[in-house]
């Protein structure tokens, strides 16, 4: 486990340094205010890095940094609006105080057990939900493109609209350390709970059915949005999914491009994806739907590591890691299929469902009490299956991320869901 702890930090630091290898001036700007600087986010994994590792994640105790300079990678004392005016350590400082508290913490790694290796763990997956958020900022960038896609993604084929059947009864929900030794606590405890049958969309909603909902006035009827949905579409002005334009282009990554029809549709709210939803005459699958429909074997009575059995990932079997720099065409991956048939439930979107953010019953917090805890409570949506961006490290079916469902700069996407 500890060869595996390490090459899952130094490919995060890879990423981390391949992102942020640019000019000074646009580490420093805010490309967005909903966004940190990328200088903010460079340091601030060193920061975590070392306040979990070497501190044992007591801010109180003397750190590397001078305590006034320490408190300024805080993520709950700084809003990401305010952090472009804070005293941030220039990038040069902040890429050897990385490379400080890296080497200090191989050494630590080196004498430290297996049965204490969780916390380095959520550090390599906190270092990739950075990446990926870094993916985000450099997405809102205005300007030529200093981002080029280096994987060259698999073909799709004719599979919009299709669904598949989930029969109902009881399934595991959730992991545990014996499992998935590395899930964090709000994926925790594993659990039984049984529920009812449905269909679930075979692969995410693709472009050229939300173009079709635009064509057909999606955006336009409010008989198709929740109150709320309405009274936030006119209040934004939605019109189409973010980065799109009226002419049927779109902006990715500083580059101009037809909106390809075949790639699942990204960057829309959770109020887009309901309204498409009813549109089309389903609805948003729930978490545990969701997580049936991807892990469960009915046939062994048992979840399975992966939708599509215990292999780790790979090229062949889902999109991850950033490299292609988008998602690839819904029915790339036919052997990515679930047990009950669903296909690329891990990466190329992170998928809107239908319920909030609570914690599973038996929840404890982990060491970081304020990693889950503070969003229980209705404000946040869950999404599931990860992104295009997301490490293959930091992503399996138990993983709940979350957000308000309002955001859009996030590589969201859609799978619709159907009672039987």
């Amino acid at each position: 486990m500890h060869e595996n702890v390490v090459r899952d930090l130094e490919r995060a630091r890879a990423r981390t340094l391949e992102l942020t290898d640019l000019d000074e001036p646009e580490l420093l700007a805010q490309h967005d205010p909903l966004m940190s600087p990328l200088v903010w986010d460079l340091a601030h994994i060193g920061q975590q890095e070392e306040l979990w590792l070497l501190r044992s994640g007591d801010p109180a105790r003397p750190g590397m940094l001078a305590p006034e300079v320490d408190s300024l990678y805080d993520a709950f004392r700084h809003k990401r609006a305010d952090r472009p005016a804070l005293p941030l350590l220039p990038p040069v400082e902040a890429r050897a105080y990385n490379y400080e508290v890296r080497g200090r913490v191989l050494d630590l790694l080196a004498r430290t057990p297996e049965a204490d290796l969780f916390t380095a763990g959520m550090v390599v997956q906190h270092e990739e939900q950075h990446d990926e958020t870094m993916y985000a900022t450099l997405q809102l960038r205005q300007g030529p493109p200093v981002l080029l896609a280096r994987q060259p993604l698999p073909a799709g084929r004719p599979v919009d609209g299709e669904r598949v059947f989930v029969p109902g009864g009881p399934f595991v929900l959730g992991a545990d350390a014996a499992t998935e030794p590395f899930s964090l606590d709000n994926e925790r405890p594993a659990h039984r709970v049984d529920v009812a049958p449905f269909w679930i969309g075979r692969v995410p909603v693709s472009n050229r059915q939300w173009s079709d909902f635009i064509a057909d006035g999606g955006y336009h009827r409010p008989g198709l949005w929740s109150a709320s949905g309405w009274s936030y579409r006119r209040q934004a002005g939605l019109q189409r999914p973010k980065f799109w334009t009226a002419e049927g282009t779109r902006r990715r990554f500083g580059i101009e491009e037809d909106v390809p029809p075949g790639e699942p549709v990204q960057h829309v709210c959770y109020f887009e994806a309901e309204a498409f939803a009813a549109w089309s005459g389903g609805r948003l699958p729930t978490e545990i739907e969701w997580e049936k429909a991807c892990a469960w074997d009915p046939d062994r009575q048992a979840r399975r590591c992966w939708p599509w059995g215990s292999a780790p990932p790979s090229a062949g079997l889902a999109n991850l890691g950033g490299q292609g720099l988008r998602p690839a065409p819904v029915g790339a991956y036919p052997a990515s299929a679930s047990a009950y048939g669903a296909e690329q439930m891990i990466g190329d979107v992170w998928e809107w469902t239908s319920s909030d953010f609570a914690p599973w019953p038996g929840f404890t917090p982990m060491i970081y009490r304020r990693y889950s805890e503070p969003f229980f409570g209705g404000d946040f949506k869950v999404l599931r299956g990860g992104s295009w961006a997301v490490a293959p490290s930091t992503i399996r079916p138990s993983f709940r991320n979350w957000d308000y469902p309002i955001r859009r700069q996030i590589f969201t996407g859609v799978r619709l869901a159907f009672d039987a």
